[in-house]
């Protein structure tokens, strides 16, 4: 449900190592998967350690522990490697972020939050970098349309906003995953998906919103350059054909879009209210949810 990027578990073959098990067995092994001689037989499989994968981008992608011991890594000018674990609290449970502030302070460790940790990454980097922008008019009303460059993968993702706001209001905004040329289109055409004519609508209906679409793409096709030929299609010198492809969502990055464009406090637009939480490691308050 978190989405973590699981590996096979290992254990280091030799080099004192016997069961895998103990403490001293776990600390070779993680010694050893960070060193760059280590080739893939040198471990068993499975074993006692698993290994997992970091986003790219790090919490700015992903608000877990894994992008987050990496992050910790890389800004201290460390190997961007890092181990984690889970602490108990003395009942069996799992201890929270409370529970590890009173721990930290008995044992005079120092700790952050995840949040912290996004908090000073959004101040000093950012993940994305404006490409183009220009009106696009629909059935209900003239949107702009915000073209955004992913600097970790070069992925472009798109923005439709209207009206104005100050960083006090609460501004709608729907995050949106589609086939993104196809939806253009048909929004020239007047003719959208229900999905995106309902987010239109609302948007529209409150005076001001955003519709951040997400993408993904699994070819190397050049957005920004279709985004050119459509641009060229609302000035009459393009033909119409175009064709994109699917992706779902990616929080960290639409929630930069966001403040990118000034939107700090939401009114979510959707059924499906829980998808909320992903949103609130990035500074973005959630004042209410509405339904489409």
């Amino acid at each position: 449900p978190h989405h973590t990027s699981f590996t096979v578990s290992i254990d280091l073959l030799g080099r004192g190592n016997t069961t895998g098990i103990s403490a001293g067995d776990r600390s070779r092994t993680i010694l050893a998967l960070v060193d760059a001689d280590t080739r893939p037989d040198d471990f068993a499989r499975p074993g006692h350690i698993f290994p997992l994968r970091a986003k790219p981008g790090g919490v700015l992608r992903r608000t877990g522990h894994t992008e987050a011991a990496i992050d910790l890594a890389r800004l201290a000018g460390l190997q961007p490697a890092g181990v984690i674990v889970e602490i108990m609290n003395e009942d069996g449970s799992m201890a929270r972020l409370p529970q590890l502030i009173k721990i930290a302070e008995k044992f005079d460790l120092k700790i952050i939050s995840i949040e912290d940790l996004v908090a000073y990454r959004m101040q000093n980097e950012s993940l994305i970098q404006l490409e183009d922008s220009f009106d696009i008019p629909t059935k209900y009303g003239n949107f702009k349309l915000y073209a955004f460059r992913q600097t970790t993968n070069q992925q472009v993702h798109i923005a439709l906003s209207i009206g104005s706001w100050t960083e006090a209001e609460a501004v709608p905004v729907r995050m949106h995953s589609n086939q993104i040329g196809a939806d253009l289109i048909s929004i020239m055409e007047s003719d959208p998906g229900i999905q995106l004519d309902k987010a239109l609508k609302v948007v529209s209906k409150e005076g001001s919103g955003v519709i951040v679409y997400m993408n993904q793409l699994s070819t190397n096709t050049d957005l920004l350059s279709r985004l050119k030929k459509f641009k060229e299609r609302l000035d009459g010198k393009s033909e119409r054909t175009m064709s994109f492809g699917k992706d779902p969502r990616d929080i960290g990055i639409g929630a930069q879009i966001l403040h990118h464009l000034g939107v700090k406090k939401v009114k979510l637009i959707t059924n499906n209210p829980i998808k909320r939480i992903g949103v609130v490691g990035y500074g973005l308050e959630i004042i209410e949810n509405i339904r489409m």
